[in-house]
Order: C-alpha cells, then sequence, then structure tokens
C-alpha cells in the first residue's frame, strides 16, 4: 500500500504535463485568461506534490520513476516555455522585443534548470528560479508599457545567476509561517485575476502585486537580516 501511494505521487506529478499542453492549446487560441487558469492548476499541483513525494519516501517506495527530473521538466513547460511563448504571442512586447524575451527567457532558464548549485543550505533557491509564470500572469495583470516589461525581462534573467536569495514556500523553514500563507495568497489572486480576464479594476491585482512582491523579496530580505544564532 505504501509503494502504490509513493507511485501515485509521481502519477499526481505527471498530470502537470497534461495541464501544460492544456495551457499551451489555449495560448496558440490566445485564450490567455484559460491558459494561465491551466498554469494555476499546475502551479498548484507543484505545491503539493513535493511534501506528499518526502511523506511517503518516494526515492525509496519508488525509485523506478525519478520524481526530480519529471518535476523539472513539467516546470521548464509550465514555469518557462509557455510563459515565454504567452508574453511573445500577445503583443505586449511588439517587434524586436518580443524576440529579445523569449531568447532571453528560454535561454537562461535551460542554464538554470541545470545548474547543480540552484539550492542554497536553507533549501531556498540561489538566483531567481525561473518562476516566468509568476513574473508573466502579474505583466498580464497590469499591463505596463513595453520598455518596463523589457527591463523586468533582464532583471530577473541576470538575477538567476547572482548570489540572490529565493525562499521557497514550504522548503525554507525561516519565516514559513508567513510565506507559505503569501504563496497560497498568490495561487488564490492568480486564479482570480485569470478568471475575470485580468480586468483592470479588479481586487485580485492588488492582492497578486503584493502577494508577488513578499514571494520575491523575503529571500533577500533574509539575506539582508541574518537570523540570530
Amino acid at each position: 500500500m505504501v509503494r502504490l501511494k509513493a507511485l501515485s505521487i509521481h502519477w499526481l506529478t505527471a498530470t502537470g504535463a497534461v495541464f501544460a499542453m492544456l495551457a499551451m492549446l489555449a495560448a496558440v487560441e490566445a485564450k490567455w485568461s484559460l491558459m494561465f487558469l491551466w498554469l494555476v492548476v499546475a502551479f498548484a499541483v507543484d505545491g503539493i506534490d513535493g511534501p506528499l513525494a518526502r511523506k511517503y519516501d518516494v526515492k525509496q517506495n519508488a525509485p523506478r520513476f525519478d520524481g526530480v527530473l519529471l518535476d523539472l521538466i513539467i516546470d521548464y513547460l509550465t514555469y518557462v516555455f509557455i510563459p515565454a511563448f504567452a508574453l511573445f504571442s500577445s503583443g505586449l512586447l511588439p517587434g524586436w522585443t518580443g524576440w529579445f524575451a523569449i531568447i532571453v527567457i528560454t535561454f537562461t532558464s535551460a542554464l538554470y534548470f541545470a545548474d547543480t548549485g540552484m539550492k542554497t543550505k536553507d533549501n531556498s533557491f540561489s538566483g531567481f528560479p525561473g518562476c516566468w509564470n509568476m513574473v508573466v500572469i502579474v505583466l498580464f495583470a497590469l499591463h505596463p508599457n513595453f520598455w518596463v516589461i523589457l527591463a523586468i525581462v533582464a532583471l530577473f534573467a541576470i538575477a538567476m545567476f547572482f548570489p540572490l536569495k529565493f525562499i521557497h514556500p514550504v522548503r525554507t523553514e525561516r519565516w514559513r509561517s508567513v510565506s507559505l500563507p503569501m504563496c497560497l495568497a498568490w495561487t488564490f489572486f492568480a486564479g482570480w485575476a485569470a478568471w475575470v480576464d485580468f480586468y483592470p479594476d479588479s481586487w485580485a491585482h492588488w492582492g497578486l502585486i503584493i502577494t508577488s512582491l513578499y514571494l520575491t523579496c523575503a529571500g533577500i530580505a533574509q539575506q539582508l537580516l541574518p537570523e540570530r544564532s
């Protein structure tokens, strides 16, 4: 029974590939709200499967499948590839700027996902962890000037390779009592924003901005405010 439960965690992780395909099909038809709804579902699954994998010790009880590799494949699709396509195809970045963004995002993220030093000792990330799905949904909600978008893309791409700490809302123990609710709130606001088709007066946008700022800056704040021994 334990082995079956462990195997089912791999199956749960693999559903992310299905949600990625559904998101891509929506993106091809320029149904951006539907695309982001599927990406939010995939994000929720990604948040659940890790703790379950550790609880049922999938490495020991279902070793045939490499859960880390499976997770990385799906994360690249849902965190990087599809959001980059959406940013390129949506018209938010005209002309050469769209080409610049899609090349920079996919290239740097491929290198980062293969970086053996991406994790810190406290299970945070060293450098921006390629969560372009979170960045792009905020850009869709706010519709800033394309120069602003270009600057944001460049800054986050560079931040992948600097020793800046970005928390994992579940695995980073410090401030987890705040970080985990913030991540859950981000998921809620992201789904709400997509559900109302990024209606500009929706309160979801403010929730998305506040939670995104916390999740982006919390790790850097922890570096600036070292934990007292």
